[in-house]
């Protein structure tokens, strides 16, 4: 497990919703448009009480990416994943940033979100599969 950082309760912020881990604050969306295989999806700056998992190559709509999984510190629940590399020279300001997936994390009014409740989907980022 990794070290447990806390988030200020000043902000509003991002938590798992199966264990309330805090994930990431309200500030550091930077777009909340995207979209995978579960619904929607945002993309943030900065992450916190995460684990990485192995790199691999996915093929998404907006091309080849090289990315890790992303795993709560808390109960080790897959909540998203990192943009490592973007092989497309458009898709380039991806790189470092972090997907966390809507319906896993609590937002921050308190509210959980469920696949069900998304099923539009727009030109953002999905896996292809």
């Amino acid at each position: 497990m990794g070290r447990l950082f806390l988030i200020s309760l000043e902000g509003s912020f991002y938590s798992c919703k199966y264990c309330e881990t805090h994930f990431a604050l309200s500030d550091d969306i930077i777009s909340k448009s995207f979209h995978c295989r579960h619904g929607r999806a945002y993309l943030f700056d900065k992450v916190v009480n995460v684990t990485e998992g192995e790199e691999e190559e996915r093929l998404m709509i907006t091309g080849l990416h090289t990315v890790v999984d992303i795993f709560c510190i808390g109960c080790g629940s897959i909540v998203g994943w990192k943009y490592e590399f973007a092989h497309e020279k458009n898709q380039k300001y991806k790189e470092g940033k972090f997907i966390l997936e809507r319906f896993k994390v609590s937002g921050p009014d308190g509210s959980n979100y469920f696949a069900a409740q998304e099923l539009q989907v727009s030109e953002s980022d999905a896996d292809d599969a």
